[in-house]
């Protein structure tokens, strides 16, 4: 297995530890609180693994293009975030967890369309059973 494959499958199982620890983290208060205090830690945490693990000299190759879109990538975030509490708040992990999952399919109409990447047959099947899934769980 790649260690790109392996990276992205811990990412996954993170991802899905996530969205039921946050769940738990909201009883009581408002998701925009929530929301707040996680991104609090986030920041912390980001911040110490940068230090330990991003060589100084590593920052001298950053460019304006890096920011513009690292930067726009933070607002897109942010804003992703932002919906999520709002949703997870008030609906059930398993369903807001899935709609969230299906910017899978935004985002591979956009790496097509903005990046030039192949739709191939197995992304495409993919993608349609990603949308089957998420039309299923979602409908009550």
């Amino acid at each position: 297995m790649e260690r790109w494959v392996l990276f992205a499958i811990i990412s996954m199982l993170f991802a899905g530890l996530t969205s039921v620890i946050a769940k738990q983290g909201l009883t009581g208060i408002t998701g925009e609180l929530g929301l707040t205090v996680r991104t609090g830690f986030v920041s912390l945490f980001v911040f110490g693994f940068a230090a330990l693990m991003v060589p100084r000299s590593e920052l001298g190759t950053l460019t304006a293009r890096n920011y513009l879109w690292l930067g726009l990538s933070g607002v897109t975030t942010t804003a992703s975030w932002i919906f999520y509490y709002k949703a997870l708040k008030v609906g059930e992990v398993s369903t807001v967890a899935l709609i969230d999952k299906g910017s899978f399919i935004v985002a591979v109409l956009l790496a097509w369309l903005i990046l030039g990447e192949r739709i191939t047959p197995r992304i495409a099947v993919g993608s349609a059973l990603i949308l089957t899934g998420l039309l299923v769980v979602a409908r009550r």
